[in-house]
């Protein structure tokens, strides 16, 4: 039996047990509008809601997962109001400075990710090409992740005077002295180095990026679906006491404050880091 829905952003398909979340904008490496963003909240609540999905796979069209937070491409719209469901901040876009940010980013980007990261159904990442900055956090609220060998991990943002994205899960899926070394730098890391390190599962060909994703998919869905619901709570909870919900909250404070410091010193909230100068240095 398959089911399928096509946005513009983002498209929806069941096989089997099996649903597949893909991220649709290949022209712009998958960049995270919020019409993308709210369109994948509302995917996951699909895939949570549907009694014949056992698994899902978060997927990115083209030959990038993600390149993150859309920041410059002719769709972005951060400025436009959206229907809230994560949280209980007022909306965003008729307010200004911090408060504008502070509520947008609560919002679409730590409150999805929790609630993402809490789906009672397991979640795996198939990873190609670029997945930096928020492309991280897509793929650290899942499970597992399996990557294609021409895959990179990058969290450039440091650049812009910022510790990290929202999500800042960087020293809970990557040792400590790792985590410091990846966001000083702002270098991309290889899939074979992030598998080395634990925060990747498996690397495999890109050509079979599709179809090892598929098996481990399978495989996990022939479990019982309360099964494998209680065991990805007991699990979260254990990084909850090892200090990751708690943390998250501490850092997304210091993004923000960053956030304010460059609105006040330099041309605007990133510190003046459009999507040219991010690329000339690097990222």
């Amino acid at each position: 039996m398959t089911a399928s829905e096509e946005t513009s952003v983002v498209r929806y398909a069941r096989q089997g047990p099996v649903a597949t979340v893909t991220l649709n904008r290949p022209d712009y490496r998958n960049a995270q509008n919020s019409a993308m963003t709210y369109a994948l909240d509302r995917a996951f609540y699909r895939a949570a809601e549907d009694d014949e999905v056992k698994v899902v796979v978060l997927a990115g069209e083209g030959r990038h997962f993600s390149a993150g937070h859309d920041i410059g491409s002719p769709g972005r719209d951060a400025h436009l109001p959206f229907d809230r469901k994560a949280g209980l901040w007022w909306d965003h876009s008729d307010k200004a400075g911090a408060e504008s940010r502070f509520a947008r980013e609560s919002e679409v980007y730590l409150g999805m990710c929790r609630r993402w990261r809490e789906l009672p159904k397991p979640v795996i990442a198939s990873v190609q090409g670029a997945c930096v900055a928020g492309g991280l956090m897509l793929a650290w609220i899942c499970d597992l992740i399996v990557a294609a060998d021409d895959a990179f991990f990058a969290d450039p943002v440091v650049r812009m005077g910022i510790p990290g994205v929202e999500y800042f899960a960087h020293p809970w899926v990557l040792p400590p002295r790792i985590a410091k070394e990846f966001l000083y730098t702002g270098d991309r890391m290889p899939a074979q180095r992030a598998y080395e390190l634990g925060m990747v599962n498996r690397v495999v060909p890109r050509a079979e990026l599709v179809e090892k994703t598929r098996e481990l998919a399978e495989r996990i869905a022939e479990m019982p679906r309360m099964g494998l619901a209680l065991t990805k709570r007991a699990v979260n909870q254990a990084e909850d006491l090892q200090g990751l919900h708690t943390g998250l909250d501490s850092v997304f404070g210091l993004h923000h404050l960053a956030h304010a410091h460059n609105a006040e010193t330099a041309r605007d909230s990133l510190g003046g880091m459009d999507v040219k100068k991010m690329k000339e240095a690097g990222s």
